[in-house]
């Protein structure tokens, strides 16, 4: 697996046609199929090329299970 920078992330939004890639607890997740993520945005709430850990620990109205439904494709780099 490929290991991602926040910067790499960050590019990874789902504008313009990129890729919409998202964080969660170090894990990185390719949410670019998913029809819950038009053009990088989740349903007004969230955006794609971030760390959403904190996001979904607070205010998601579900819990991290949601994404084993969706492809790991990397880890990201914390440090």
């Amino acid at each position: 697996m490929k290991t991602f920078s926040e910067n790499d992330l960050a590019k990874n939004n789902g504008e313009n046609g990129t890729p919409a890639f998202i964080a969660y607890k170090g894990r990185v997740y390719d949410v670019t199929k998913s029809p819950l993520w038009a053009n990088g945005d989740h349903q007004g709430l969230h955006q794609a090329g971030k760390d959403l850990t904190a996001d979904l620990e607070s205010m998601a109205p579900h819990g991290s299970e949601v994404l084993e439904r969706i492809p790991e494709i990397g880890t990201l780099d914390l440090g």
